[in-house]
């Protein structure tokens, strides 16, 4: 696993494709993340723009390998094991961006409540906007594995599908990533940090089971 998580990461770098989402996430978090705007609300604006760029790195490291040379690994590794590597990738460049985002968010804000009078501890938000972000990246994962191939051949059905499910899975109210975006803007108003441990368990579970689904399907039609 650990040469075709190798081969599927240079395979990303070397495309430049990752430029696309790197920029729109780098736009969310230059229109969102305002400097001296309360810590809270910029760890939950950077966690929700985590979600559907993680979902787009999935569907750019799926599609990634060429049909022939993606015939030659699955022949080589079982095609199982190609596609979640395919999968692991995005998913660990997704956390990446995550990382990232939340040290800006905690560079850029001021660890204040909303209306400026309760002081937040710092490092306990910083630690629940993490969570928060891996929450949403496992999520968008779940997303871009059931909203593109092998479950999803066509790019007609598979963009608008993968661009609803993000959608829903960031407003719909039963959604672990709503849930632990919206721990971190509610507790904004109080300065109250609430560590999202429920919706990053909930959406890790929502992960493995479209991981695994998707892998399946790679093993039957590849």
């Amino acid at each position: 696993m650990k040469a075709l998580l190798g081969y599927q990461t240079e395979l990303l770098t070397r495309s430049q494709r990752w430029l696309s989402p790197l920029v729109l996430y780098a736009a969310f978090l230059a229109v969102g993340v305002q400097w001296g705007e309360p810590l809270l609300d910029g760890l939950g604006y950077t966690s929700a723009a985590l979600l559907p760029v993680t979902a787009w790195l999935v569907r750019i490291c799926v599609n990634g390998e060429p049909d022939a040379a993606r015939q030659c690994s699955a022949a080589a590794a079982g095609p199982g094991r190609v596609h979640l590597a395919s999968l692991l990738t995005a998913f660990l460049g997704a956390c990446l961006l995550g990382a990232a985002g939340t040290a800006f968010a905690v560079a850029a804000s001021e660890p204040y409540s909303s209306e400026g009078h309760v002081a937040v501890p710092l490092w306990p938000a910083a630690g629940a906007g993490l969570l928060a972000d891996l929450a949403c990246a496992l999520l968008g994962t779940a997303v871009g594995a059931l909203c593109n191939r092998p479950v999803m051949r066509s790019a007609g059905w598979a963009v608008p599908s993968g661009m609803l499910a993000v959608l829903l899975a960031l407003v719909a109210a039963g959604s672990p990533a709503n849930a632990a975006v919206s721990g971190l803007v509610t507790g904004s108003h109080s300065g109250t940090v609430t560590v999202p441990y429920v919706p990053a368990a909930l959406s890790a579970g929502a992960a493995l089971l479209a991981v695994a689904f998707a892998c399946r399907q790679a093993g039957r039609r590849v």
